[in-house]
């Protein structure tokens, strides 16, 4: 029975793609921690959101895991990577020895870490040709994971992310619906009984012609592509004047989401 959860981050764990009725983000952790406070009794579950869009690893062990530290929770998920191996020149076995180091410090803090995989890339432009990065550094991921004994959120085998209705216009975050099924698979990696399979396969879509498709790439890279290209010539990044959500009630997070179901 787990009674406190911290999910720490970047814009995966924020939510980013998945905005309540304020614009504020709901997200895949914000959901499974309104699995897991159904399971306790009223008022007897605490929920910490610490993720920050754009935060890179290292910055992530140095503003997050800290207060992980003091808030001990029986709980934390620990997604965290996905920005580095996205640039150039990064080596994702290097990543991997930096990621071992965060995941000995969390699991001396809390009672069970969860860890994520990343999602293979196979269908997204631009990111499709990163997939061996992605897919060495999910190895490591998982040799860690089994040496701490930590359960895996395994986003790389999970086919219904597959689907584009599982992303964002701007194809790098979820979904509303992408992110209520990473919340129900990582349900599952933490061995509770959700409510709906996250694999359950989609409603057959109507055949779209090529020049569709060319027509979505275009719109996608003009409104999304070339701003992302532009920040990071600028060294910007998306979090620069974002604060972490921090503690959240479970029950206003329903609240929030069935505004907008």
């Amino acid at each position: 029975m787990i009674g406190s959860y911290v999910a720490v981050g970047d814009s995966f764990t924020e939510g980013v793609g998945d905005p309540g009725p304020d614009g504020a983000f709901v997200g895949w952790a914000d959901r499974l921690a309104v699995l897991l406070a159904d399971r306790r009794p009223e008022g007897d579950f605490t929920y910490t959101n610490l993720a920050v869009r754009g935060r890179l690893l290292d910055q992530i062990v140095a503003e997050q895991i800290p207060r992980v530290v003091g808030l001990a929770p029986d709980l934390v998920s620990f997604a965290a990577g996905g920005n580095d191996i996205i640039r150039p020149g990064t080596d994702p076995d290097e990543l991997a020895e930096r990621f071992e180091l965060a995941v000995a410090a969390l699991t001396a803090a809390a009672g069970t870490v969860l860890v994520t995989t990343g999602f293979d890339t196979r269908g997204v432009p631009v990111l499709k040709h990163l997939r061996g990065k992605i897919a060495t550094y999910n190895g490591h991921v998982r040799a860690i994971a089994d040496r701490y004994g930590c359960p895996v959120l395994d986003l790389w085998s999970l086919r219904s992310v597959q689907d584009r209705r599982a992303w964002d216009a701007d194809r790098l975050h979820l979904s509303p619906e992408g992110h209520t099924r990473v919340a129900l698979r990582a349900g599952q990696a933490l061995g509770l009984r959700v409510p709906a399979d996250p694999d359950q396969p989609w409603p057959p879509l109507p055949p779209r012609g090529t020049l569709d498709v060319r027509r979505d790439d275009v719109h996608w890279a003009r409104e999304y592509l070339v701003p992302w290209i532009g920040r990071r010539l600028r060294g910007e990044s998306s979090g620069d004047h974002v604060t972490a959500k921090g503690t959240l009630s479970p029950d206003d997070i329903k609240t929030r989401i069935a505004a907008v179901a």
